[in-house]
């Protein structure tokens, strides 16, 4: 049994600029970090020659014929990885996942590192933290053609708190933060997560954005400069220890972000964050694309009871994360383990499978 986790992620500033067609003109840049929410694949080999991918909502057996012709499938990502790699096997993949998708975490980009990862494992032909995250997006932008930004793969592939710059070149620069323990504590505890009750299709509000990204210039664009330039500032306050500064630029930067499209926010969402921070977040963000998913909060300790006690009242959901600081993993690779045997890392994978559904 050969057992693979990897993180989902928030994004604080700088999205956007991670698209090629920006950064292969302007150069981008993304302040990220991973959190302890996963993505789980379990791989099992099988003897007859067949492939079964099975999810926590999906179940599906294809042959490798099968898989190799199939298009626009639920479970592309995985039948994508499976295609790429471009050898034969006979296996069980099993995926379970902590979040859902679209919700603006970076969940497809994480299954998609994580199924190669534990695919190249149990091929044994391991990758660079650096070449699983390119491989991964290579595998969303050329073999499935979408519209994706480089820094999710990155931030699955890494784990962490990271500063990633994206050249003109397409050379990604990840810059882990070197805060001392305390303060990283310190920032999590001011940092909340609240679920809005509404997935949205990042791909085509990512298509937008490269459209938009692809003139010669414009509101958009000068908002994608802006962007860049922020998630540099929210660095820079991080290492200088000003969270209250960061705090003030994430809402500045969540105004030029809505400059990007009409799709990012809604007046649901708007009136969200202008609770939030009528009760004293100092300022937030649509976690991922936009329309829908995660709103991240950047909230003093003291003000949190009662932006949670206001979020109550409107049924919206709390979730409680830390960072991560590992990135994608093999938690167990043992061929002569079975399931019965019931490793501790199983349980976690279960929970994911039920929390799903």
């Amino acid at each position: 049994m050969l057992i693979v986790r990897s993180p989902v992620r928030i994004s604080f500033g700088g999205g956007g600029t991670d698209l090629p067609v920006y950064y292969e003109r302007y150069g981008g840049a993304v302040l990220s970090a991973a959190i302890n929410k996963y993505v789980y694949t379990i791989v099992g080999k099988r003897t007859d020659g067949r492939i079964q991918v099975i999810s926590s909502d999906l179940r599906v057996v294809e042959t490798w014929s099968d898989i190799f012709k199939k298009s626009g499938s639920a479970l592309e990502i995985p039948l994508a990885v499976l295609k790429e790699l471009g050898c034969e096997v006979a296996v069980d993949l099993f995926l379970a996942s902590e979040i859902p998708p679209g919700t603006g975490l970076g969940s497809s980009a994480s299954v998609c590192v994580n199924v190669l990862q534990a695919m190249t494992a149990y091929l044994n032909t391991p990758l660079s933290k650096h070449e699983l995250a390119e491989k991964a997006f290579h595998i969303a932008a050329e073999v499935l053609g979408k519209p994706v930004g480089k820094q999710d793969e990155y931030a699955a592939s890494f784990g962490g708190l990271n500063y990633l710059t994206f050249s003109i070149d397409g050379i990604t620069t990840v810059e882990p933060l070197q805060l001392e323990t305390g303060l990283i504590a310190e920032f999590e505890q001011k940092l909340m997560l609240f679920f809005t009750g509404a997935t949205h299709d990042s791909w085509a509000i990512l298509k937008e954005q490269a459209a938009a990204s692809a003139g010669s210039g414009g509101p958009p664009v000068e908002s994608l400069h802006q962007l860049r330039d922020l998630a540099q500032a929210m660095r820079v306050a991080l290492l200088s220890a000003d969270l209250q500064k960061f705090g003030r630029l994430l809402h500045e930067g969540w105004e030029h972000k809505k400059r990007l499209s009409e799709r990012i926010s809604n007046p649901a969402i708007d009136r969200l964050y202008r609770l939030a921070r009528q009760h004293g977040a100092a300022g937030g963000k649509i976690t991922g694309a936009g329309g829908g998913g995660f709103l991240l909060l950047y909230c003093e300790e003291e003000r949190q009871p009662a932006v949670r006690e206001a979020f109550a009242a409107e049924g919206i959901d709390e979730m409680h994360f830390g960072f991560d600081f590992c990135g994608s993993r093999v938690l167990v690779n043992d061929p002569f383990l079975d399931c019965e045997e019931s490793p501790a890392v199983l349980d976690d994978v279960a929970n994911a499978a039920s929390s799903r559904g």
